[in-house]
Order: C-alpha cells, then structure tokens, then sequence
C-alpha cells in the first residue's frame, strides 16, 4: 500500500512516513507532508503537550477549527504538573486560552492540577479537560485529580471528582448539544500502591452532563462502562494504562490498552450500563507497540499513535487488520519512544502532538 492510498483509508488526512519533523520520505506521494505548525510551550514555560481537541464554534476566546493543547508538566519538567491549555490557530498563532491556579479551583480536584490528554470541546462553548496531579512530579505523589469544566473564556468554572474519577487520563466527547457524554480512562485504581507492579484495575467511565451556553454542565450520571484494563507506574510516562478513546457512529467505543498493545471495543457504549471487563479484543500485537493516543478518521478506520517507537497505525474495526503503519516521529533513543499522545483530524488533516519537541504538527496532503 502507498500513501496515497493510505490517505483514502481515512478519509482525507495525508498519513506518511517521515523522517525527523520535516523530511518527508515518500517518493510515491510527494503532495504529503508533515508539518510544524507552532511551538506548544507558553509563555510560564508548561512542556509536554498531550491533549488535543479541535474547537467547534467560535464563542468568547475559542475560534472554530483552532486547536487545544493541554500540557502535562510544568517548566521544571515535572509530571503532573501542567496547568496551562494553550489555542493554536491553523496559522501557527498561539494564545493562551487558560492557565489554571490549583489554589482557586471552584471546587474538589483532590492532588490539584496537571492536564492529560483528556480534553474535549462542546458547540456550547464548554471545554472539559482531565487532572492527574502530583505534588514533585513522581507517581509517588499522584492523586486521583478530576475533570474541569472551563467557559469559553479559559475560566474554571466546575470540577467533575468523585470515587470512580481517579487519575483521567483521556476523553472522548459525545456532544449531543445541550447535553453530551464525556468518555474518561481512569488509570490511577491501586496503582500507586502496588507500585511498579501491573494492576489489572483501569476502568472506563461514562459521564452525562447537561448545559446550556449559560449553564454550567451539570453532572446527570456516572457510569463505569470498562473494568479491568492493566495499568502501572512508570519513572518516564509516570503511568501507563489504557488511554485513547474514540467512539464509532455505530456506538462502540474503541480504547487503547497500552501495556497489553492491544485496541479493545466496548460495544453499545452509549447506552450500557454494566461494565464490560477489559472490552472485547479487536486487535492486537503486530505493529502496535504501547498504544497511546487514539482517534476515529472520517472513514470509520481507528487511527492510534504508538508510545514506544512513533509510529502511527490504522487498524479496519471489521476484522482488526492492521492495514497501514508509518512513522510520525523517528527522534530519540530509541526512536520515536515517548514523543505521541493525542491527536485529532480537521479538515485540513490529522494535527498530532510531539512532546519530544514540544510542538503541534500537521499530516497534511
């Protein structure tokens, strides 16, 4: 298979195999590229960018088709202390939409603030983004955290905690309009205490809230959907556990499990209301190596990125073939190793964040 056609696979962004971030090696597709389009780090110094999420509506300081990032560490390169969501605009402008005080949050967000690539925006203008904090940086340290609820200002305006948020670790967002259901890996159950060993505790959770533009989201229902997915501390990712999410039109929501390199289905996903344990495998090994970041292409193929060596994969949900591999990012020892976390596609291509160098970058045809 050629680029070109890998191209078609999911339904309009450019997906290529490069070399560093801008060398394009595709001698049969030399119309795609990958791009930088703007450093990620403001102007407090916040690294590690690892949530993305493409704005819907153009509402107080967001802007229809900019794009989200949230940052996991802080200047100091601490894990889990990130506190800052920055906009980029296809452009390559960047704002600072929000930078968060731990010590004036409206609400509970036990262990305080460090943005994860849990991160989703509603037409209403509402963002909601997930907090797995620590106090130094070490999982020693982490806390259950919450989701915040944003305005369309950058101001935090609500926490989402309770006993079945506990280390959220990325979303998906069902917007519904005036309602909408945000879908939370939780990657924090008895993990830190059984510390560096594998826990098969990770959990899925639907959460239904309902706004206006006006009204603050107010939390309808919380339900675990998943159970049983491993997770475990670790000295570079902090924690490594089940992590991107994307739902189907067909409503089943597809999960990276990382430590087993595996994508799993949740059928009926919406509506269930008993948990499903560790989903159902739809594929597994091959070219998937600790998978991370996790997106649905406008084709309906799973498009995910790799946390151990940068490639990026698309598997077919029919039958879980693994029809296309490419390299996103070839730096580092060993290459491309802990650089990709969250992605999403817009209709100029597939945007990806690269937390080796800190930047957002763009698949483009």
């Amino acid at each position: 298979m050629d680029l070109k056609q890998a191209l078609a696979l999911c339904g309009g962004a450019a997906l290529v195999v490069f070399s560093g971030l801008t060398t394009v090696i595709a001698d049969d597709s030399p119309d795609a590229s990958i791009n930088v389009v703007a450093s990620t780090i403001p102007s407090n110094g916040d690294v590690n960018p690892y949530g993305v999420a493409v704005v819907p509506v153009s509402m107080g300081k967001l802007q229809q088709g900019h794009i989200l990032v949230s940052n996991f560490n802080n200047s100091m390169n601490m894990q889990g202390t990130g506190t800052t969501i920055v906009d980029v605009a296809p452009d390559g402008t960047v704002n600072l939409f929000a930078q968060i005080d731990p010590t004036a949050l409206p609400g509970p967000c036990p262990g305080g603030v460090g943005l994860t690539t849990a991160l989703g925006v509603v037409r209403a203008g509402w963002v909601f983004v997930g907090s797995l904090p620590t106090a130094d940086g070490t999982a020693a340290t982490a806390q259950a955290g919450c989701i915040l609820v944003l305005n369309s200002r950058g101001k935090v305006m609500e926490t989402i905690s309770g006993p079945l948020i506990n280390g959220p670790w990325d979303m998906t967002v069902l917007d519904a309009g005036g309602t909408a259901l945000l879908f939370v890996t939780n990657v924090l159950n008895g993990t830190v205490a059984a510390s560096p060993n594998v826990v098969s505790q990770g959990t899925v959770v639907r959460i239904g809230v309902n706004f206006t533009r006006a009204v603050i989201p107010g939390v309808d229902s919380m339900t675990v959907i998943g159970t049983g997915f491993p997770e475990r501390t670790d000295p570079d990712a902090l924690v490594i556990g089940p992590t991107g999410l994307g739902l189907a039109p067909n409503g089943t929501l597809y999960v990276a499990d990382s430590l087993d390199n595996r994508m799993a289905a949740i059928p009926n996903a919406v509506l269930r209301q008993t948990a499903l344990k560790t989903g159902i495998t739809v594929s597994e090994g091959g070219a998937l190596s600790d998978p991370l970041g996790l997106t649905i292409g406008p084709a309906g193929n799973i498009v995910v990125v790799n946390g151990n060596n940068g490639l990026l994969v698309i598997v077919r949900p029919q039958d879980g073939a693994q029809i296309f591999k490419g390299f996103l990012d070839t730096t580092g020892t060993p290459p491309g190793a802990g650089t990709l976390f969250g992605l999403a596609f817009a209709s100029e291509g597939l945007y990806f964040v690269d937390d080796g160098s800190n930047t957002l970058n763009l698949v483009s045809p």
